[in-house]
C-alpha cells in the first residue's frame, strides 16, 4: 500500500479504519495509543475524514463556578481539556474567589453569526445603486435566506463600501449551533437570488462568497465592535478580605498592575487588555466538542477592573464568542458527556453555555491577576506546570 488514498481513505467504517491503521503499522510506526478505545467509525461521520483513532487530552475538573446569569444559574462543575500544567489549578482558584464573593453575574448582549460576501462593480455608481437596492429589499433577502434552513434567521444586513467593492455582512440567528455551515448555505442562496433579481446584475464584475470581512477564524476589530457569535459579559464584586485571603493582594495593588498593563498592551499593539482568555476557552472547547479554531475570534477579551466600595470589581466581556451545543463535535461521546456535566447538552442550551464560558474566562483572569500582583505566578508554574524531559512517568 503506497499512500493514504490507497487505504480507502475517505470512509469511516470499521474495515476502512483498520486498513488505515495497518497502513501506518506496515511502515513500522507505533500507533498503539491512537488505536486504543477509538470511537466506532460510524460515530465520527461528518466530524472527520480518513479516521484513524483518537488523540487523548487529559480532562481536569474545576469549580464549582457559581453564576447568576439570564440563562446559566447555579453552581457548575467545569471540565477543562488541556496539557498545560497549572491551568486547571489556576481556573479552580479563580472560581473559588468568585464563589466566596457571592458568585458572578452574566448577560448575553447579542447573538448572531456573520458571513460577508463581496460584490465588485464596474463603476462607483453601480456600487452605490446596489447598496441602495439592498436597503430597499431586505424582506426579499430574508425570504431567500429561509430557503436553506429552518433554524437560521437573517437578522442583520450591514454594507461597507470600498470604492467599487461592496462588502455585505449578513448576520443570522443560528439557534443552538455555532452556525458557520448554516450561514454559508443561507448566504450563498441569498447571493444566488440577488444575482437573479438585482436589475444591475450585469454590472457585477466579480463575486466572492466569503471575503475576509467576516474574518472567519481570525481576530478583527470589526468583530469586536459588531460582534460575531455572541457578545457576553460576566462580572463579580470581590470583597477586599477575599482578595487578601485567596490572592494575597489588595485592590490598590491590582489596580496599579492593571493601569500599567493597559498602557503596555497599547504600546505592544495587543488585541485586547485581557490576560489569557484563550487558555480557558481552548480547554473548554476541546472538552465540549466546540471548534478550537474559533478561539482565534473568541479570545478577544475586554477586561474592566476597578476599585469598588466592597473591594474590587472585575468584568470580562467576550465580544465575539462562537459556541454551540448542537452540531459539530458536540454529539461525540466524551464531548457530549462534558456538555452533560455542565447541563448544556443539546438544544436550548447555547446561551447558557456562552454565559458559563464567559464566567470561566472571568475566573481565569482573576486568578492570573492575583498571581501576577502577588508575585506568585512563576512559582506556581514551576511547581505545577513544568514537565521536564524524563520526569513523566
Amino acid at each position: 500500500m503506497s499512500d493514504v488514498e490507497g487505504a480507502r481513505a475517505h470512509g469511516s467504517d470499521e474495515a476502512e479504519v483498520l486498513e488505515r491503521q495497518r497502513y501506518l503499522e506496515e511502515k513500522g510506526l507505533s500507533i498503539e495509543w491512537l488505536k486504543r478505545d477509538s470511537y466506532p467509525g460510524g460515530s465520527v461521520k461528518g466530524n472527520i475524514e480518513n479516521y484513524l483513532g483518537t488523540a487523548r487530552v487529559p480532562v481536569g475538573l474545576a469549580g464549582p463556578l457559581l453564576i447568576e446569569g439570564a440563562h446559566a444559574r447555579g453552581s457548575f462543575d467545569i471540565p477543562l481539556a488541556t496539557t498545560e500544567g497549572s491551568l486547571v489549578a489556576s481556573y479552580n482558584r479563580g472560581m473559588r474567589v468568585i464563589r466566596e464573593s457571592g458568585g458572578c453575574r452574566a448577560a448575553v448582549f447579542s447573538d448572531h453569526m456573520q458571513r460577508a460576501p463581496m460584490f465588485r462593480f464596474d463603476s462607483l455608481e453601480g456600487a452605490r445603486r446596489f447598496t441602495d437596492w439592498l436597503r430597499e429589499n431586505r424582506s426579499a433577502l430574508e425570504a431567500s435566506a429561509s430557503k436553506t434552513t429552518k433554524h437560521g434567521r437573517l437578522t442583520d444586513i450591514d454594507t461597507y463600501n470600498l470604492g467599487r467593492n461592496v462588502y455585505v455582512r449578513f448576520g443570522f440567528h443560528t439557534g443552538d449551533a455555532a452556525g458557520q455551515n448554516m450561514v454559508n448555505a443561507a448566504t450563498y442562496q441569498v447571493c444566488l437570488d440577488i444575482r437573479e433579481s438585482y436589475p444591475g446584475a450585469d454590472e457585477i464584475e466579480s463575486f466572492n462568497l466569503s471575503s475576509k470581512f467576516c474574518t472567519d477564524k481570525k481576530y478583527s476589530r470589526v468583530n469586536v465592535l459588531k460582534s460575531r457569535g455572541k457578545k457576553v459579559t460576566a462580572e463579580v464584586d470581590i470583597p477586599a478580605a477575599v482578595l487578601e485571603d485567596r490572592l494575597r493582594t489588595s485592590p490598590d495593588i491590582v489596580c496599579e498592575h492593571m493601569l500599567n498593563g493597559n498602557l503596555s498592551a497599547i504600546y505592544a499593539g495587543c488585541v485586547s487588555n485581557g490576560f489569557h482568555a484563550a487558555n480557558g476557552l481552548a480547554a473548554l472547547f476541546i472538552a465540549c466538542g466546540n471548534d478550537p479554531a474559533n478561539v482565534a475570534e473568541s479570545h478577544a477579551d475586554l477586561l474592566d477592573v476597578r476599585a469598588s466600595a466592597a473591594g474590587l470589581y472585575v468584568a470580562a466581556t467576550l465580544p465575539s464568542l462562537i459556541v454551540g451545543t448542537v452540531g459539530g463535535g458536540t454529539g461525540l461521546p466524551t464531548q457530549s458527556e462534558c456538555l452533560g456535566i455542565l447541563g448544556c447538552r443539546g438544544a436550548g442550551n447555547a446561551l447558557k453555555f456562552a454565559e458559563i464560558c464567559t464566567g470561566v474566562v472571568l475566573a481565569g483572569e482573576i486568578s492570573l491577576i492575583g498571581a501576577i500582583a502577588s508575585e506568585e505566578w512563576a512559582g506556581a508554574h514551576e511547581a505545577l506546570g513544568r514537565n521536564r524531559p524524563g520526569e513523566a512517568g
